[in-house]
């Protein structure tokens, strides 16, 4: 007798016999190796990122907890069984399986309220250990990445959504999902929108004006007024070097970069090379001298302005604030004000991502590439995703995958996956010195090209922005930048704290009357949650607020420029520049 045929045969299939091989692991094997066939150096999936390192540090649950929450795991097991016996239904109270195809069958019901049963307990063991502070966090990490990814909606055999529409669509969704999969494995990431539907400087990144400076490590990009008149002192923006730039300039409605632009700014910003191997050598000087100083100067050079408005955003809000303390050293004082969103100065609390931060981690990675080498942007992308693994990636593993549906077109969800890449030196000095050991915010303690770096010597007008549920940039941890600048001059900081997250909060421009934003009266306290309870809450933008701060330090208006740059930094090419389009490999 001849053994069964396990491979994935799709003619003549009937639904149910779809079903069945749908449902089979080794077909699922024998359809990835036809998928495969043929297809030379295909990558490998990277749809979750790697637990971070668990130190060798005795965990245990004492007997007690255990034997109570054995306890309570079996009498809700015990209910749960029970209730499928009397055809009770069980209570399920989570959006994965809101829809009625979860509810039309007793057994769908019973198998998600088990996971979600499983899941608390699982929890529960995490919270139980006892160890220290570091690894107890890292267990629940890892503890929360196994419960995303073992959730009943991941899989074709145990979600019903799936599984009709596999029948209704005679197994076109299935295939389908199998083409989208095996396209994201070469594309190296998973898929979060159509990513055919946009492209840079054509429907984003489409604000008009010139590139009118470069060097190895940066564009700089002037934008054409949009009046007759202009203030005086321009407006120069520092992006985080780990994303492009054209997050503030993604449509017209919510671009950041338009906005100021229509308020009267001159604006240039910062469009940060993709490195490749080329430029793998550089480190953290080099971002400072040639990617942020360079840029003040020839903004204070094509404006003819001594002092010019200077806003950094995230990672670039941290480079910002370093080379204006360094050229403070220097005895130079090239900014009118300082605006910072979600960024970090003070890395005590950094949030999440420190589940991957620790001396053995920031040692492997100085192995690898600190001494040359280039941190991949993909990785990246997927740190980030395992901080919200259900919103970020298995959702779209079931969209995608099981449904075989395509991802809608969404202008933020482009410019998340088109990652950008750090030279290795660059990176692991970052980590170190400011993750791992915190030294930016100690005077002295960093140098840069020999200066040393002390923030208290940054003394002017400062707008400090945090989001409320900043899962990157702890809003706490934002609000501590207003204990580094302004020493003995608390009046000249005005902190502001927005509604949403690390994106969705910066990115909400007045016109969507969207959120709200909370303003203090003045004075800020040693601490955010106290600084929070003396705060006011208002509707809509921080937007407005922030335009009333920069139109004070912008000075006199003037006449708009007819042109771009000056004699000695004439146009390269359009705005968003050559730069910015460069993809991570």
């Amino acid at each position: 007798m001849s053994k069964p045929d396990n491979s994935f045969n799709a003619m003549g299939a009937t639904p149910a016999e779809w079903l069945a091989q749908a449902s089979n692991p080794q077909a699922w094997q024998s359809l990835m190796q036809m998928a495969q066939a043929g297809k030379h150096n295909l990558p490998a999936m990277p749809a979750i990122p790697a637990m971070p390192n668990m130190p060798a540090t005795a965990a245990q649950v004492p007997p007690e907890k255990m034997a109570a929450l054995q306890k309570d795991y079996t009498e809700e097991m015990a209910a749960l069984w029970s209730g499928l016996l009397a055809s009770r239904t069980p209570q399920v109270k989570d959006r994965r399986f809101s829809t009625p195809a979860w509810q039309e069958s007793p057994l769908y019901e019973f198998n998600a309220a088990t996971y979600l049963l499983n899941a608390r307990f699982m929890n529960a063991l995490a919270d139980a250990v006892e160890t220290d502070a570091n690894t107890k966090k890292k267990i629940r990490f890892a503890t929360q990445q196994a419960i995303a990814a073992m959730s009943p909606s991941n899989f074709l055999a145990t979600n019903p959504e799936a599984q009709k529409k596999l029948i209704d669509s005679k197994g076109e969704s299935l295939s389908k999902g199998i083409m989208q999969m095996v396209a994201d494995m070469r594309k190296g990431h998973i898929s979060q929108t159509d990513e055919t539907a946009f492209e840079v400087g054509v429907n984003v990144a489409t604000t008009e004006g010139a590139v009118v400076y470069e060097n190895k490590l940066i564009q700089l990009l002037q934008y054409k007024p949009l009046g007759k008149q202009v203030y005086q002192r321009p407006l120069l923006i520092v992006p985080p070097c780990i994303n492009k730039f054209y997050i503030l300039d993604l449509q017209p409605e919510n671009s950041l970069i338009r906005y100021a632009v229509e308020q009267g700014h001159t604006v240039f910003v910062v469009s940060w090379v993709n490195p490749d191997e080329s430029l793998a050598h550089l480190g953290w000087d080099d971002y400072i001298q040639h990617g942020v100083i360079d840029a003040i100067e020839v903004v204070q050079d094509i404006s003819a302005e001594k002092q010019i408005n200077t806003l950094g955003f995230c990672v670039g809000g941290t480079l910002l604030a370093a080379a204006l303390a360094v050229l403070a050293e220097q005895g130079k004082k090239p900014a009118a004000s300082l605006t910072l969103l979600t960024a970090m100065l003070d890395f005590t609390d950094v949030g999440a991502i420190d589940v991957y931060v620790d001396e053995t981690q920031v040692s492997q990675r100085e192995q690898s590439i600190g001494a040359g080498g280039l941190m991949p942007g993909r990785d990246f992308a997927s740190a980030f995703s395992s901080l919200r693994p259900n919103d970020l990636v298995w959702n779209y593993v079931e969209s995608n995958y099981l449904k075989g549906e395509e991802p809608t077109a969404f202008d933020l969800l482009y410019w998340n996956s088109d990652s950008t890449n750090l030279p290795g030196p660059m990176f692991c000095y970052y980590l170190r010195n400011m993750y791992l050991e915190n030294r930016l915010k100690n005077p002295g303690q960093l140098t840069v090209d020999g200066y040393p770096v002390d923030l208290s010597k940054i003394q002017l007008p400062a707008f400090i922005y945090a989001s409320r549920e900043d899962h990157i940039v702890p809003w706490a941890t934002a609000y501590a930048t207003t204990a580094l600048i302004n020493k003995g001059k608390p009046g000249n900081t005005q902190f502001v704290l927005g509604a949403s997250g690390h994106i969705a909060g910066v990115i909400n421009p007045p016109a969507k009357n969207k959120r709200s934003h909370w303003t203090g009266k003045g004075k800020l306290p040693p601490t955010a949650d106290a600084w929070l309870a003396d705060a006011s809450e208002h509707p809509g933008s921080w937007w407005t607020g922030w335009s009333s701060f920069l139109a004070r330090h912008a000075g006199e208006l003037k006449a708009a420029p007819r042109k771009y740059g000056n004699v000695r930094h004439q146009p390269i090419e359009p705005a968003p520049g050559r730069y910015v389009k460069v993809k991570a490999e």
